[in-house]
């Protein structure tokens, strides 16, 4: 794999730190092993819903916290102390992490557990002062000088 050398990058920007981060953390980020599966849709305009594929976990044993832009899925599985033999072990039962990285204002709204798949609902907050506004433009009233329409009365 390659490495990247992201210093001449800081060197000639200036207030992109967040973004230098974020092509930083991809390129070292190691190989993901694609377990588990997931789905990310687009439900609106600034809505979105990710799917994981978690058959197999009960509610208790998966956690989804969200810190600094990161979301991150973890499963953990207990340990079944059950003696059992196996003709066939197909059904993953291992423990995960996947992480997403959410952009700015992105909250979490929601998140369910139904038919084997965790579905988080996401929507995209924009705080008042940052959403588009609609200015009003007035028409410019005319002054009337003092003399110029005096002549036409008398």
């Amino acid at each position: 794999m390659r490495t990247f050398d992201f210093a001449p990058l800081y060197r000639s920007v200036v207030g992109f730190d967040r973004l230098a981060d974020l092509l930083e953390s991809a390129a070292t980020e190691p190989a993901s092993t694609g377990y588990p599966p997931y789905n990310i849709e687009r439900t609106a305009e600034n809505e979105y819903r990710i799917e994981v594929a978690v058959a197999g976990f009960r509610p208790d044993e998966l956690n989804v916290e969200v810190k600094e832009n990161l979301l991150t899925v973890q499963g953990r599985k207990t340990a079944n102390d059950e003696a059992r033999t196996y003709l066939h072990r197909g059904l993953a039962e291992r423990n995960f992490e996947r992480r997403f990285q959410l952009a700015d204002y992105v909250v979490v709204t929601d998140a369910s557990l139904a038919d084997g798949l965790l579905s988080l609902s996401l929507k995209r907050e924009l705080p008042e002062a940052l959403k588009p506004r609609r200015i009003e433009i007035g028409a410019a009233k005319s002054t009337l000088i003092e003399g110029e329409g005096s002549e036409k009365a008398a």
